[in-house]
């Protein structure tokens, strides 16, 4: 049971009651009528026999929730230089940027003098930048050109219409000495209130293939994504696989979940030398929405409060501001009628949410009165803040 109160001076005194000792759901304002209830059932009926004439409308694809092992993502990084700024650049007094245009200088058959970076005093036309570009999961050959990211990490105001110098790109190892791409041209902005971060389109050559092996020893690892990592979710998908695909196997189980993220699967022998195959019937597996541990997420920049329909609060009792919100079963109910008699004798977060609507509570108070119960131990789900 779930009672809300909101008191204020100048609109007087609402209330709103979700649930009592039966399990029912009361508001003062709405009543259910015989007749009512008759139709909800024949629609509830009908609704019923439409989800079994299309089961299959409720599943989702195995791809939808998991990747194969060694199918991430590579990020290659390095250091470069934008030139060509007017006048927005690092400047004379950043050292480090005047040391990387002696060095280009260089490397390209023009030394610098004995007076060394006082010959560089009014350079502000030069900074220095980090540059990043990340290969896709599927891989990419030699000679594809991707994105890459540019950002200041100098005293440069703008990198508004500079272009990248020639910058090697190296892997994610920082021993692996080897130049995996080549980054340079001129430089957009995403964001023009951010200047000192842009991209450049297609202006990451790579100078080598990354081909990333998905199977190992005859055997392939499904990943779940961190959404759906649950030892449930897992135990179910590899139950799956093994009722739909065994049969290849002459009834040998071919799946085995590891933990909650990790699936390991046999490969048939038939598909040995093509596993692409098999791969691509094992990610096309429906199975009905996977039933991970309830959640309520919230992002604050934005107000949005996403809740699992079976999230659940204990008897507590909150004040907050102008509003009072009780629950469990010593809530006080006043005089309501019906609306909902299917309604669970366990208080529900959305139950107690849409009271909080209907009395007009601004969303960042619901987010902190969701908060609090969750310090209390009172809400019967993880909380995660974005």
């Amino acid at each position: 049971m779930i009672s809300c109160e909101s008191r204020g001076a100048t609109t007087g005194r609402g209330f709103i009651s979700l649930g009592a000792t039966t399990g029912r759901g009361f508001m003062r304002t709405l009543s259910m009528k015989a007749k009512s209830t008759r139709c909800l059932a024949a629609a509830a009926l009908l609704l019923g026999l439409v989800i079994l004439n299309s089961a299959a409308d409720g599943r989702t694809l195995l791809k939808s929730i998991c990747r194969v092992k060694g199918q991430e993502e590579n990020t290659l990084h390095g250091l470069g230089m934008v030139v060509g700024l007017k006048g927005t650049g690092d400047g004379g007094n950043f050292l480090p940027t005047i040391r990387c245009l002696a060095t280009a200088l260089q490397l390209m058959g023009n030394p610098v003098g004995t007076s060394g970076s006082s010959e560089f005093s009014s350079a502000k036309n030069v900074a220095l930048v980090t540059v990043t570009a990340t290969v896709p999961a599927a891989g990419a050959r030699q000679g594809d050109k991707i994105n890459c990211i540019v950002s200041s990490i100098g005293s440069a105001k703008s990198l508004v219409g500079g272009r990248l110098f020639l910058a090697p790109l190296l892997g994610p190892n920082p021993q692996d000495t080897r130049v995996y791409a080549i980054a340079q041209g001129p430089i957009t902005l995403d964001d023009p209130k951010i200047t000192t971060t842009g991209r450049i389109h297609g202006g990451c050559r790579l100078e080598e293939d990354f081909f990333n092996a998905f199977s190992s020893d005859g055997r392939i690892t499904l990943v779940l994504d961190e959404n759906h990592a649950d030892f449930q979710v897992a135990q179910d998908v590899a139950e799956l696989v093994n009722s739909q695909l065994s049969f290849q196997s002459s009834g040998v189980s071919l799946a085995k979940a590891l933990n909650q993220v990790n699936i390991e699967v046999i490969i048939p022998p038939q598909y040995r030398n093509d596993p692409v195959m098999f791969i691509s019937q094992v990610l096309n597996l429906p199975m009905f929405q996977p039933q991970t541990g309830a959640r309520v997420v919230i992002n604050e920049r934005a107000g949005s409060i996403v809740i699992g329909g079976d999230v659940e609060i204990g008897a507590v009792v909150v004040t907050h501001k102008n509003v009072v919100v009780e629950t469990g079963e010593a809530a006080a109910v006043g005089q309501f009628v019906p609306v909902d008699p299917a309604q669970t004798e366990t208080p529900k977060l959305k139950a107690l949410v849409t009271a909080l609507n209907a009395v007009h509570v601004p969303t960042e108070d619901i987010i902190d009165i969701i908060k609090g119960l969750d310090r209390n131990g009172k809400l019967h789900a993880r909380l995660i803040i974005e």
